[in-house]
């Protein structure tokens, strides 16, 4: 026997009762014919998933691991005939557009263009610091593209069948309090920022790692590093806690400013993926040319940042 997704959906079921004649009565079975189905599972899976006493059935376990990926493979199955249906009734267009992203300039811009392009076209978002969160959910047909930053020259996440595509490069900026003494400076050196506390928003790159490096190249050892939200980073530098690392796209509030770090001895690449056996494969092209024009955009707006790549012709922001 192989395993299928209705013995999953038994598996969940008796965890979440509580017993397997609770189950039975949920899913319309009776009970011996239940308690044998599951007996066969297990088999299956090489092991008990329940322990089972008078007061109920609790997963061993293994039966934890189980439920842990029924968890995930149950919804995305559900979403995948929802997700059929509505494409076969679409007459063989995309019937909506599932965008997932971490923090950067492009997803706004890029709703925005999509909903201009194609309006009778649903458009829904996800956001999540974790970058291999969206990529699993990509993989799983959870999410039609995704958005995600890398660092420098690291690749993107690798692992499933995921194609990606460099929608720009940008260097890494400071946001610093507005009075702070080197706001007025075209360029600042990581070195003069030594004394700093540092803030930065958190994520699963290696962008850490590329900064620590970057400050033992300038002869010191960062301070203490705070990793939270944009919200808490803004504040932590409005109020001259920290030197905020940033993107170059980043529009200050009132309060603080952005000041480019010489040589750009940080980058970051903005990165578009899709599942190339997806349905909305067929119109990568256009959604990455989209997803340029968004982010164009947003280097226009920053007047900082246009600025410094005004002296900076060879920075190229194009892959």
């Amino acid at each position: 026997m192989d395993l299928e997704l209705r013995h999953l959906k038994i598996v969940r079921a008796v965890a979440e009762a509580g017993s397997v004649t609770k189950a039975a009565t949920l899913l319309g079975l009776a009970q011996p014919a239940l308690t044998a189905q599951l007996k066969r599972i297990e088999r299956v899976l090489g092991g008990a998933l329940f322990e089972r006493d008078h007061n109920g059935a609790r997963p061993t376990p293994l039966g934890e691991l189980v439920l842990s990926r029924a968890m995930v493979l149950l919804p995305a199955a559900r979403e995948l005939q929802e997700e059929a249906v509505r494409f076969a009734n679409a007459s063989g267009e995309v019937p909506s557009y599932r965008l997932g992203a971490t923090n950067g300039p492009i997803l706004g811009g890029l709703v925005d263009r999509l909903a201009t392009a194609w309006p009778s076209t649903p458009v829904s978002t996800y956001t999540s610091w974790s970058a291999k969160e969206l990529t699993t959910m990509v993989m799983l047909g959870r999410l039609d593209f995704a958005l995600i930053g890398a660092c420098g020259e690291s690749p993107p996440p690798v692992e499933g069948p995921v194609v990606w595509l460099t929608v720009g490069v940008d260097p890494v900026f400071v946001m610093l309090e507005e009075n702070h003494p080197l706001v007025g400076r075209e360029e600042v050196a990581l070195a003069e920022l030594a004394g700093e506390r540092w803030a930065v928003t958190p994520g699963d790159s290696c962008f850490g790692d590329c900064f620590a490096t970057a400050c033992a190249r300038a002869g010191f050892t960062p301070r203490t590093i705070y990793e939270t939200d944009v919200a808490t980073c803004t504040h932590l530098a409005k109020v001259g806690r920290a030197a905020v690392l940033c993107q170059a796209t980043f529009q200050p509030t009132p309060g603080v400013a952005t000041v480019p770090l010489a040589d750009a001895p940080l980058r970051w690449r903005q990165l578009l993926g899709w599942h190339p056996e997806g349905a909305a494969a067929r119109v990568a092209a256009s959604i990455a040319e989209h997803a340029k024009a968004a982010h164009a955009d947003a280097v226009r707006r920053s007047a900082r940042y246009a600025a410094w790549l005004a002296g900076n012709p060879r920075f190229g922001t194009s892959p």
